[in-house]
């Protein structure tokens, strides 16, 4: 069995010092401070993940993790991480030169905005040259949907907000994280119109995922999900051991854990 995690994070200290993260930390049990990159790697060793695209996150206040910092242990690890960049947004000029750096230079296989930090949804003007960067590159634009777990406003997650960028850039490929909760339903529907609009189920173990994806998942969605941890939030162990739950044939767990992760993000395995 072959796993590709799409949404992951080496995090730096500063990430995990970011007050917004608290409430994040008490509701999962989980407050540690510091993770070596050899603890990331051993856990992600220890579930047998093949690849894990591990991001960088800028904000308003600059970054939290760097794309510099992903780069360094993309070079470390190449054999299990796969960088998948970060820009400020405010400055699109600036954000497009750095975009084109990473992916060309260095191999970066997506860009991700996260949303919530800028509360700006990805239909504010300040994406839309980075949307179109993205198309030119080729790579995904990866987005948070559904309620946020820090303390902060889940506005620019709504999938309406997807569905008008998928409009606006038929061709740019959207890779969805957080399933969608309490907007699933309607992610669903969004991710099943457009043909290049998927979902990754990062944030969620398999036992809370919503019936209504599980079902996607085994049905006519089997190509449009795709398995992600949000690591250090949750383990890849501790996903996958909840695996077998959603009772999903060979096919469509193949598909889910790597071969629809390969197709959109174009990576080896």
């Amino acid at each position: 069995m072959k796993v590709i995690d799409v949404w992951a994070q080496h995090p730096t200290k500063r990430f995990l010092s970011q007050p917004f993260f608290d409430s994040l930390k008490k509701w999962s049990g989980n407050s540690i401070e510091n993770i070596p990159v050899e603890l990331t790697v051993e856990l992600m060793k220890k579930a047998n993940v093949d690849k894990a695209l591990i991001s960088a996150w800028y904000g308003p206040e600059g970054d939290l993790i760097s794309n510099e910092e992903v780069l360094e242990q993309v070079e470390r690890y190449p054999d299990l991480f796969v960088g998948v960049l970060s820009v400020d947004i405010r400055n699109p000029v600036q954000a497009i030169s750095t975009m084109r750096k990473y992916v060309n230079e260095h191999n970066f296989k997506a860009l991700r905005v996260v949303q919530w930090l800028w509360e700006l949804p990805p239909t504010h003007a300040l994406y839309y040259p980075l949307l179109a960067e993205c198309v030119a590159l080729d790579i995904p634009i990866c987005l948070q949907v559904g309620h946020t777990g820090p303390l902060r406003s889940s506005e620019s997650g709504r999938p309406s907000h997807i569905e008008r960028i998928a409009l606006d850039f038929p061709d740019l490929k959207i890779v969805c994280g957080h399933i969608g909760y309490p907007w699933h339903i309607e992610m669903i529907a969004c991710a099943t119109k457009f043909p290049n609009v998927y979902i990754d189920t990062s944030a969620y173990k398999p036992n809370r995922y919503p019936q209504e994806l599980v079902n996607y998942l085994k049905t006519n969605g089997k190509e449009k999900v795709m398995f992600g941890t949000n690591f250090p939030m949750i383990t890849p162990e501790a996903c996958l051991k909840k695996l077998p739950e959603l009772g999903l044939n060979e096919e469509q767990e193949n598909l889910f854990l790597y071969e629809n992760a390969e197709r959109v993000f174009k990576i080896n395995t």
